[in-house]
């Protein structure tokens, strides 16, 4: 198991990206415990980018629930039709939001969050089972590279 990341030194995120997905893999191959890949995940996240906020919601019941994450204190639950979490997982597909102050419904966990793209996570059986969510502290932070990239990770998640 590796202890730490190895990442090229620039600011391109498909570079960094290239870098970090197969370690991100590596880390989580073989280890059957999903909490603790999602904990590697969330941290390597973190690491690579500087992220404001990084973690995941788990579907629990009837909404998502705060599990693993690296950043701020957040909001510890999250109905199915609120916020861009709750529209990710309802709508089933990654959303994009450059400026959060005008994604209607928008839930402010954090005031210091200017940006945001949240991926949602599938089963085996093409079930929405938590959403990845990704926060800036900076407006139109995300890219479409962003988004590609973080469902290649979503990916991963749903392989154990």
């Amino acid at each position: 198991m590796a202890e730490t990341l190895t990442l090229p030194q620039t600011q391109n995120r498909q570079v960094i990206y290239d870098s970090l997905i197969p370690q991100i893999a590596s880390l989580v191959a073989g280890e059957p415990d999903l909490i603790a890949n999602l904990a590697n995940i969330t941290a390597a996240l973190k690491e690579a980018f500087g992220f404001f906020w990084v973690g995941f919601y788990l579907r629990k019941e009837n909404q998502l629930v705060l599990g693993p994450f690296q950043g701020p204190i957040a909001c510890t639950r999250i109905a199915f039709d609120k916020g861009v979490c709750g529209a990710a997982y309802t709508r089933q597909e990654t959303i994009l939001v450059p400026d959060v102050d005008q994604f209607p419904g928008h839930i402010a966990c954090n005031s210091a969050s200017k940006s945001e793209v949240v991926v949602p996570v599938f089963d085996r059986d093409g079930n929405v089972t938590m959403v990845l969510d990704v926060d800036s502290d900076q407006l139109n932070d995300f890219s479409e590279i962003d988004a590609k990239e973080l469902e290649k990770i979503a990916g991963l998640i749903m392989t154990f």
